[in-house]
């Protein structure tokens, strides 16, 4: 899981962080403190030992050091030492780092040289010391950052694991931390979601089975009085209550199987472009008695792998709402590589519904009749499919809305 390592890496690098500015800041620290521990230790007893020694020898009087230091005025100055401005000095000669005080008075310039100083070995091995600990710590912080990050990954790993494969995380729920309490809502929530899910589909299950019989009647009915042995008057109303029924048998089978999980890879493929051509001559007779002319422009063949009676379902309301509401002008219906576009130079959605297209969420209905699929059933439908659904206007006046087959996120699209 990304999430996770990428959780783990920010734990780590949280823990190399502080303990890089700890090192840092104790490496500062230590480093006053070695230098103010200098100053008390080398400089303040040069300073001592030269204002005792400099008026003795200034005076005449025998100036007896103690051991490692040597006192020198004017010409007994070493060459190497002369010309230094008053202080101490770090001075290395040959492969001695000598400690020298130089300063003057009246009798003249004068050096105080400490020979013996073991202070430099010292800060060396003090400094030597803080940098095996500089990168210790460091790698105790890294191993640390790791062990933490495992620790508060994996469980969030085994939640994840767990609602991904659709199991209760009952290893989770016994939990006291805010793990658990996670874990016992997401147990509470999917168990909720299930009950709702289940009483969904027996319901649909139940409501297919109901509307079934009654409209399987009515067609059979409807088939009797169409009958060339009936008159004309009551073969007419008869079509129209077949053609009622037929749709409305049509529309269950769509909403039952919208009420499915979608397994479009084992559906047979079926041909788009024969689809919209049947769709198209089907939705002739609404445009019939009026000046609107529908046009079918079969352009380059493919197939999908889905149910037909979705495709043609999607399809099919898209032109019925074009025929419907389109009074004068042409409905196009185009199939191109992956797409079916249907034009119209009707009046357009309002601004409302189409407010409500690039929403994702229950679009109203167009008023549509028949089957009763506005577009929010279509786009349904193009979401089951995993087609999209877009809208816009038509250059001129009127509406365009385009199906689009994707390969990567779509049932499998073919060339036919």
């Amino acid at each position: 899981m990304a999430r996770a390592e990428s959780l783990r890496r920010r734990i780590v690098v949280a823990f190399l962080l502080f303990g890089l500015v700890s090192t840092v800041l104790f490496g500062v620290i230590a480093a006053v403190a070695v230098e103010g521990i200098e100053v008390q230790l080398v400089d303040n007893r040069l300073a001592a030992a030269a204002a005792w020694a400099a008026p003795r020898q200034a005076a005449g009087l025998g100036v007896d050091m103690p051991s490692g230091l040597r006192f020198h005025r004017k010409d007994t100055i070493p060459a190497p030492l002369r010309g230094l401005a008053d202080g101490v000095h770090k001075i290395d000669v040959g492969d001695t780092r000598l400690h020298v005080l130089a300063g003057h008075d009246a009798a003249g310039r004068w050096v105080l040289v400490d020979h013996e100083s073991d202070y430099d070995k010292i800060e060396l091995v003090v400094y030597s010391m803080y940098a095996v600990c500089f990168c210790g710590f460091l790698l105790f912080a890294a191993m640390l950052g790791r062990f933490l990050g495992a620790r508060v990954v994996t469980p969030i790993r085994q939640l994840a694991d767990s609602v991904g494969a659709e199991r209760q995380p009952t290893q989770l729920t016994t939990r006291q931390d805010e793990l658990g309490v996670l874990a016992r809502a997401l147990e509470t929530h999917t168990r909720e979601l299930r009950e709702v899910l289940d009483r969904e589909r027996y319901f649909t299950g139940d409501v297919s089975h109901e509307l079934r019989s009654p409209l399987t009647v009515i067609m059979g009915a409807a088939e009797i009085l169409m009958d060339g042995t009936h008159p004309a008057a009551v073969r007419a109303p008869a079509e129209r209550i077949y053609r009622a029924a037929r749709e409305a048998a049509e529309c269950v089978t769509v909403l039952l199987m919208l009420a499915r999980a979608p397994e479009l890879k084992a559906q047979p493929p079926v041909d788009v472009d024969d689809i919209a051509g049947d769709e198209v001559e089907r939705y002739r007779s609404l445009v019939a008695h009026k000046p609107v002319k529908l046009r079918y422009l079969d352009g380059e063949a493919f197939s999908v792998h889905a149910p037909r009676e979705l495709c043609a379902a999607a399809i099919g309301n898209l032109v019925r709402n074009a025929c419907q509401y389109t009074e004068r002008g042409e409905v196009s219906v185009l199939v191109r590589k992956g797409q079916v576009v249907v034009e119209d130079t009707g009046p357009g959605l309002p601004a409302a519904v189409r407010a409500t297209l690039g929403q994702g969420g229950a679009t109203p209905s167009t008023g549509s009749s028949g089957t009763g699929l506005g577009l929010a059933l279509a786009r349904r439908i193009c979401d089951y499919l995993g087609a999209r659904f877009d809208y816009e206007d038509r250059p001129g006046g009127g509406s365009r809305f385009t199906i689009s087959f994707f390969p990567p996120a779509g049932p499998g699209l073919t060339p036919s």
